[in-house]
């Protein structure tokens, strides 16, 4: 593990030509596009190709753990590893605890749910059950917004294909959580649709110990992977289009601080 980083890995252009080290990377692998363990183990997706190009930049190796979501805040305070992928919001409240780069997408949450389940607004899950990923923004928006909405029940899920095909199966009239990652599982899914978006100016970044010496490396890496348009060149790979203009994919951001 990557305890310590060499003075002169600080500069970009110097860490080539640093001695490699291993970057320990903590992963939730069932997070398509952003995360997936293949059969023989290894790791792919829109942040494994991230942090892979990020590591290339530094002059060092990359080894993926695969972790649950909830995990990899336990690891990371821990130090066990020393940065965490998947689709991770920075948030006021995580930034007390933990380190974040630069975000690099930007990320609402919106309302997930069967063809057939009769809901497609907010409004309509007055009396209903909605399921959320356990320790996901999904889920804090729910708690925080529960008594306003008149949800029923909430069902926290550790596993998000089984929060999505409990909302599929109609065991939940709808689910609560990000955008992208459902926009993309439901071109897998038969039936399955989003509703109404929640505006929440989210932004998914790669999560670090707090005041861990990777975090201004690491987020000087990411500035120039969108300066040489790499990050642009990996969202096209998954999501088939360009990034928009202005968005975090693109735009160079400041490293977020705790207020």
């Amino acid at each position: 593990m990557r305890a310590l980083i060499a003075a002169a890995a600080l500069t970009l252009g110097l860490a080539a030509g640093a001695s490699a080290e291993t970057l320990t990377v903590g992963a939730y692998p069932a997070n398509p596009p952003w995360e997936v363990k293949q059969e023989d183990g290894s790791f792919s997706g829109f942040e494994v190709d991230i942090v892979k190009a990020i590591a290339e930049k530094l002059g060092d190796e990359v080894e993926f753990q695969d972790l649950g979501f909830q995990a990899l805040f336990a690891a990371i305070t821990s130090g066990r590893i020393d940065m965490a992928i998947s689709s991770i919001t920075i948030t006021d409240e995580r930034l007390q605890n933990q380190d974040f780069s630069q975000g690099y997408y930007d990320a609402d949450l919106a309302m997930g749910m069967s063809e057939a389940s009769g809901v497609a607004t907010l409004a309509d899950l007055k009396g209903k059950a909605v399921g959320v990923l356990s320790g996901s923004t999904g889920e804090k928006w729910v708690q925080d917004n529960r008594a306003e909405y008149g949800f029923s029940d909430m069902r926290a899920y550790d596993a998000y294909t089984q929060m999505l095909l409990d909302a599929q199966n109609g065991r939940v009239s709808a689910v609560i959580s990000d955008l992208p990652g459902m926009l993309f599982a439901f071109t897998q899914m038969k039936g399955m649709t989003t509703g109404e978006s929640i505006r929440t100016g989210d932004r998914y970044a790669i999560m670090l110990k707090k005041g861990s010496a990777l975090t201004e490396p690491v987020s000087e890496a990411i500035t120039a992977l969108k300066q040489d348009g790499t990050i642009a060149k990996i969202h096209e790979k998954y999501f088939g289009v360009a990034p928009a203009e202005g968005s975090a994919t693109v735009e160079v951001l400041p490293i977020p601080a705790a207020k």
